[in-house]
């Protein structure tokens, strides 16, 4: 093998491993999120993104709608359906571009006891979490709510106290008591009926 021949193989493979990882991809919030440390609901919070926060993506877990992304100075886990991506002069919500366009594909090595879970494509959105009223219930409620459990329903987002819950949850009524009851992700919690918000989650 001649000198240049050498020459111009070592230089390309120089060129490929200098080759740059695919590029991030800037996003914007859709809503306020919850930024976590890890892929799941069960890993702890860095902190809320708000609506309309711009973002940058390395990518999202294959087979999960988890994504790791930059915003507002932190730096942690999101769903990729509360991220927008502009295309064609329009926002795209990232779940539904990556099905159509290359989306960065990122790993997640769990360095604990706790493993990553994601949620289900068919589950449910909470809606926006305003302040409420938090309400601690008697005990003949929270007799009734164990002795009449009812079928659990499951979301993507976090289950926390002022969250609406959206139509497609059917809530159930507790006798005479002004607030009726639903299982979300297996943990029971207590509704305002007149505004389908959580009041009150049963630990």
């Amino acid at each position: 093998m001649n000198h240049l021949l050498r020459a111009l193989l070592a230089g390309s493979a120089v060129a490929l491993l200098a080759l740059p990882a695919q590029a991030q991809m800037s996003t914007v919030t859709a809503s306020d999120i919850t930024v976590r440390s890890g892929p799941g609901d069960e890993y702890p919070e860095v902190g809320l993104a708000t609506r309309g926060s711009a973002a940058v993506m390395d990518g999202c877990i294959a087979g999960s709608s988890w994504c790791r992304i930059d915003v507002n100075g932190m730096r942690g886990w999101v769903f990729a359906e509360y991220l927008t991506i502009e295309r064609d002069g329009a926002p795209v919500v990232v779940e539904e571009y990556r099905t159509q366009y290359d989306v960065p594909v990122v790993t997640y090595e769990a360095t604990g006891a706790v493993p990553a879970a994601s949620p289900a494509p068919g589950d449910l959105l909470l809606g926006p979490v305003e302040d409420v009223i938090v309400v601690e219930p008697p005990e003949t409620v929270n007799t009734y709510i164990q002795q009449n459990r009812s079928q659990a329903v499951y979301v993507q987002n976090d289950v926390v106290v002022g969250a609406s819950l959206p139509a497609g949850i059917v809530i159930q009524e507790v006798p005479d008591y002004d607030y009726d009851y639903v299982v979300v992700n297996d943990t029971p919690v207590l509704v305002d009926p007149q505004t389908r918000r959580i009041v009150h989650i049963y630990d």
